[in-house]
């Protein structure tokens, strides 16, 4: 009889590794601006906005899968593989990636202040700068990547469990949603360019990939595995965008208005309370804080690690840096207050802008770059794909920039 294969505690670091890459790209991705977007559009859409999420997803497979592998065969930053292919266009990038990070970390810091504001009815700069303190909290500790990993992987759950609930309870058409997934009644570019700005544009979909290089979870024997983590990233957020649309459909389906227009618009809280009263104001709050401090921290830690690409760093000078990009999120926060929802999508938006030009980069050193990949001839398949959906991202760009800056009303 043969012996039972005992894990090793470095397959069980492995593991650990490549979850805590999974969800800090999936919770970086899953913040109030996506709560807030999903809500939005599924308010004007209806079932229809279906589709924008199915063509969002596909999108993202494949910028993430291009990006996290071609990452891990350079074994370096994605700053510096921009700059080692095309010079200067690291520090392009890295300055785009930081200023999104710094628009979306207002936003987050302003939602976590919401979401203890649904809690318990704390003043939301009060409840936003706690949660600031937290995630600074976490970055100052001497086990500052343990609690990193741990405290992204147990919200990430809460958020979904609770959001599930709350689909559950608002009864939405889920047929009509089906038919509309495939056959929508409207396509809106600009809503498709917004989401998937929300999930993989901007620092987000680097977020994943630079933790991985943290942990040394790089080359070729590593590649199968950053494939899978990969493609589990996107599958979480996609059933997290799905379930959050269930939700919200179900509300509007039942003939509530929501409110998308005033400065004081927040459509997800709303459909909550619309679903369970005051328990949905509850449960909105969770989600939303767990939102909102998991991206907090997804935020600063991957718009900082762009800053190797300006200076050498150790884990320290990060670590304190990392601080110091919160603090300035605080700060702009308590000046301006909360973010309206106009901004949270506007941001996703900006993201969605900034995708195509990392993704240009990234196709263009796997397509003539093998010597940044350690001689790796890269795979020829992907790399049509991600061509397509470079160009497709260019295409849908130049269709939204209008529609994406009247968010703001310029």
């Amino acid at each position: 009889m043969s012996a039972k294969a005992v894990p090793s505690a470095a397959d069980a670091t492995l593991r650990g590794g490549f979850l805590a890459a999974i969800f800090l790209m999936a919770t970086s991705a899953i913040g109030p601006g996506f709560i807030t977007q999903t809500a939005t559009f599924t308010a004007k859409l209806g079932a229809a906005f279906a589709f924008a999420i199915l063509a969002s997803i596909l999108i993202d497979f494949v910028v993430q899968l291009n990006i996290w592998r071609i990452t891990a065969l350079t074994r370096k930053n994605a700053s510096e593989t921009a700059n080692a292919a095309i010079p200067g266009a690291g520090y392009l990038l890295a300055v785009l990636v930081m200023v999104g990070g710094l628009a979306f970390n207002v936003g987050n810091i302003a939602g976590a202040g919401l979401g203890l504001n649904a809690m318990f009815g704390l003043d939301p700069k009060i409840g936003g700068s706690l949660s600031a303190l937290l995630a600074i909290g976490v970055f100052l500790s001497k086990r500052a990547g343990l609690l990193l990993d741990r405290s992204l992987i147990g919200l990430g759950i809460l958020m979904i469990v609770m959001t599930v609930i709350v689909a559950v309870t608002s009864n939405p058409p889920v047929g009509e949603a089906l038919r509309q997934t495939i056959f929508p009644d409207v396509i809106d570019f600009p809503t498709i360019t917004t989401i998937v700005g929300g999930t993989v544009g901007g620092y987000i979909t680097y977020s994943g990939a630079h933790r991985l290089l943290d942990k040394g979870l790089v080359g070729e024997q590593n590649l199968a595995a950053v494939t899978r983590a990969s493609l589990t990233g996107i599958a979480v957020t996609g059933v997290m965008r799905f379930v959050l649309f269930l939700a919200i459909l179900g509300v509007v389906a039942s003939g509530v208005t929501l409110d998308l227009s005033s400065q004081a618009a927040n459509p997800a809280a709303q459909a909550f309370a619309a679903a369970l009263g005051d328990w949905g104001m509850r449960i909105f709050g969770v989600v939303l804080w767990a939102a909102a401090i998991t991206s907090v921290i997804g935020a600063a830690y991957t718009s900082v690690s762009f800053l190797v690409a300006f200076m050498t760093m150790t884990d320290r000078s990060r670590n304190i840096a990392t601080v110091i990009f919160i603090t300035v999120s605080l700060a702009v926060f308590i000046t301006i207050g909360t973010a309206p929802a106009a901004l949270l999508v506007f941001v996703g938006g900006f993201n969605g802008l900034i995708l195509p030009i990392g993704l240009t980069i990234f196709t263009y050193v796997g397509f003539a770059r093998s010597d940044l990949m350690g001689g790796h001839r890269y795979n020829r398949p992907l790399l049509i794909l991600s061509a397509i959906v470079c160009a497709l991202t260019w295409y849908m760009g130049y269709r939204s920039i209008g529609p994406i800056f009247a968010f703001l009303g310029l």
